[in-house]
């Protein structure tokens, strides 16, 4: 199976999970392209859903699908995120942002009562890190902020490369929100939480790609098939 085959069947074993009349976030990505690819499939065939997407990429996807789609404003609860990763570790602990829509995504994420990711399972990891963490930043003082980021992060035994995100032209990557983004190329985050606290508490930064406590369940695909990490029932121990 190609890589992007086996974006797919994880997005197919997700769309199970979809039940008629859910609040469903949409994630960004290419993984999250394919799910709501399916999504469309199935709202063409009369699945009643609706859905906030987490990028604005994702919006015009749905829209051309004839996807539903909602506000957090008008919908401030969601049922369930769908959304793709960077990496991922055994405690569904994830770095995301590799897209660039890492706040968006993560507000989504904490209005769900559920998220699952889906990803091939080269995703996963034993420890965070070899994916450079993602972390967006506000335009005024970048400099300082990055020195910032460094300090904080070795404080919190993270060394390496900061870096601006720039597009293939040359110009930096903006986002959705009119931000900045700075890849850090740590190689391993012993202590996500540690270095999660570190980043929060910097003027300038407006959220990082560390999402710690959000994920509840990973479709992880490879060619023998989709590994399930975390309940499949939310009432399940």
């Amino acid at each position: 199976m190609s890589a992007d085959d086996l974006k797919r069947a994880a997005a197919a074993r997700a769309l199970e999970l979809v039940e008629p009349g859910m609040r469903l976030g949409l994630g960004t990505g290419s993984t999250a392209a394919h799910f709501v690819d399916l999504l469309g499939e199935s709202v063409a065939k009369g699945l009643d859903v609706i859905c906030v997407p987490t990028s604005e990429a994702t919006r015009a996807q749905a829209e051309r699908l004839g996807i539903r789609l909602t506000t957090l404003e008008e919908t401030p609860r969601l049922d369930l995120t769908i959304d793709g990763a960077d990496e991922v570790d055994h405690e569904l602990r994830l770095i995301k942002g590799g897209g660039g829509a890492l706040l968006r995504e993560k507000i989504v994420a904490a209005a769900s009562e559920r998220m699952v990711v889906i990803a091939d399972k080269s995703k996963l990891v034993e420890c965070l890190g070899r994916f450079p963490l993602p972390v967006e930043v506000v335009r005024f003082g970048l400099a300082s902020t990055r020195l910032h980021i460094k300090d904080q992060a070795e404080d919190a035994g993270c060394f390496g490369d900061i870096t601006q995100r720039m597009n293939r032209d040359g110009s930096p990557f903006v986002t959705d929100n009119g931000n900045f983004i700075l890849d850090c190329a740590f190689v391993e985050i012993l202590e996500p939480e540690i270095l999660s606290d570190a980043l929060g508490v910097i003027p300038g930064v407006v959220e990082h790609g560390l999402f710690l406590g959000l994920a509840d369940m990973a479709f992880l695909a490879a060619a023998g098939g989709v590994e399930v990490i975390g309940p499949l029932d939310e009432d399940e121990d």
